[in-house]
This record gives C-alpha cells, sequence and structure tokens, in this order.
C-alpha cells in the first residue's frame, strides 16, 4: 500500500486546522496526502496549508462553495490518490504512531478492508482488538464508530458510493452519516476491526454557555440522522423502540441538569422525526 489520504472537509475553523497540520508533523508514517475540502468564503486557511508541502506531505486545496459535510468528503474522496482514505475532522488531532498503526494493521496478512481506531475522549473501555461483527452493528451493539476512527481501502470506499448526501451536517438529517457508510461496508462482508491502540482525540460536549433551546435544538438537529438510519436499513421495532425510548429514560435521570436533560429530550424526538421523514422519502 503506498499510503493514506486524509480528506478533511472544513469551515469556520483556522486554529483547529492548525493543530490538525502539526500533529501530523510527527507521524511515523510518512505516505500522506491531506486533501483539504474548504467551504469557507474566505482565504483563512491559505497560509496554514502553505506549510504541509514544507512537511513533506502532499497536498490538494479543493474549493467548494456548497456547505455540506458529505458532498465535501466524497469530493476528496474522488481525488485521493492513496490506497487507503481517513476522514478526520477539522478540529481532531492523532497521536505520533496513529496512522503508523493504522498502516502496519492494514497490512498484515489477513488485510481487512478497515479499521475503528479508538476516540480517546469517547471510549474508555480496555478491551482488546477485533472484528466488527455485523448483526451487533444492526443492534447498535458495536464500538462507536464516528468518521475520526474510520480508515477504509480507499477502492471499497469507492465501491459502495461514499458517503450519502442526505445524511450528516448540512443536511436535514444533520448527522449518522458514518453510521449509514459502516452498515453499507459490512453489509458487502467487508472485514473491519476495531485497533484500540491507535488514538484520536476530539473533544466535546454541551458548551457551558449553551442554552436549554440551544441544547435540545442541536440534539433534536443531530438526532434526526439516526432516525434516518432506522429507516433506511429497516432495523428491527426493538432497536427501534429502544432508540427512542432511552433517551427519555436519561432526560428524567438527569431532571436536576437542565441542559443534559434537555439535550436528550431533543436526541429522542429527533430520532422520530428522522425515522418519519425516511419513510415518507420511501413512499414518495
Amino acid at each position: 500500500m503506498n499510503g493514506i489520504s486524509l480528506v478533511m472537509a472544513t469551515i469556520g475553523r483556522f486554529e483547529e486546522v492548525r493543530r490538525f497540520i502539526q500533529c501530523l508533523h510527527v507521524q511515523a508514517n510518512r505516505g500522506l496526502e491531506l486533501i483539504v475540502v474548504d467551504q469557507n468564503r474566505d482565504d483563512r486557511l491559505v497560509p496554514v496549508l502553505a506549510k504541509v508541502p514544507e512537511m513533506g506531505i502532499a497536498l490538494r486545496h479543493i474549493r467548494q462553495a456548497e456547505p455540506n459535510l458529505c458532498l465535501a468528503r466524497n469530493t476528496g474522496l474522488a481525488n485521493a490518490s492513496m490506497d487507503v482514505v481517513g476522514f478526520p475532522d477539522d478540529d481532531c488531532w492523532y497521536e505520533p504512531e496513529t496512522l503508523d498503526l493504522v498502516m502496519e494493521r492494514l497490512s498484515m496478512r489477513d488485510a481487512p478492508s478497515g479499521v475503528v481506531i479508538r476516540w480517546a475522549e469517547q471510549d474508555l473501555r480496555e478491551q482488546p482488538a477485533y472484528t466488527l461483527d455485523f448483526a451487533k452493528w444492526r443492534a447498535f451493539r458495536e464500538v462507536n464508530a464516528s468518521s475520526i476512527t474510520l480508515f477504509y481501502r480507499t477502492d471499497l470506499f469507492r465501491s459502495i458510493g461514499g458517503f450519502d448526501p442526505a445524511l450528516g451536517l448540512h443536511s436535514w438529517f444533520g448527522g449518522a452519516e458514518e453510521t449509514d457508510l459502516m452498515f453499507r461496508v459490512l453489509a458487502r462482508g467487508a472485514t473491519v476491526v476495531y485497533l484500540p491502540d491507535a488514538l484520536v482525540h476530539h473533544t466535546y460536549g454541551i458548551p457551558p454557555h449553551q442554552s436549554v433551546a440551544a441544547a435540545f435544538r442541536y440534539s433534536r438537529r443531530r438526532g434526526r440522522g439516526t432516525g434516518g438510519i432506522y429507516a433506511k436499513h429497516k432495523l428491527s421495532a426493538l432497536v427501534i423502540g429502544r432508540g427512542l425510548s432511552a433517551p427519555v429514560v436519561r432526560s428524567l435521570l438527569n431532571i436536576n441538569q437542565p441542559r443534559v436533560a434537555a439535550s436528550y429530550l431533543g436526541t429522542s424526538l429527533g430520532r422520530l422525526e428522522g425515522y418519519l421523514r425516511w419513510r415518507m422519502r420511501e413512499s414518495a
């Protein structure tokens, strides 16, 4: 394998992009290509991106006028020249050995089609590497597989058509594009392994200044994507019922934290809306 193409869709950020580029500078793996799909209306990224070729990393800077995360990633995928592709967010960063570990695992004799690395701030469990199970994935009983944790062989990714633009940031459904992607990859019979020793960092959470109403709106919008997944992949009534009711229970358990409680309620409502909206799309 000749290396990794990293496709970063970005809008509105600068310091975070600079931090990501700095993390690439210390990567052990040198077979890197950074493809930045820039959705900004200004040239804020030009100075920091100018440093990338100086680090010995190939750079492709692509402009995209329409903000849409999945379309941006698919544009980057179409321009990828390496055998492996990953999709870092513009506010995440890797440990120095992360990409080397990814390439090492994909080069082993069993030749998996992809790996899921560990999101350090979210997945705190101590568990060994293992192969993902499709049945568990359909039951939402598998490891978290956010897009920042996913690395696939580029030819596989292209063969399934990339990300679904109906999902993800800047779409009505607002999220779950990486979940949908994993459904389609595993349905192909592809082997995807969890690699806990390779770490990606990404801080997240409800900002302390965010209002109760804003927390509700954000979670509602993001929840629509998961609801769409329920319908698109025809999941069982048990999985759907659990996915709708669990956030309500969590909301009640956090009633003394209004923003947290509102966030859980927004998730439940969003999932219901997303499920119904996708069903309407299919019947239209």
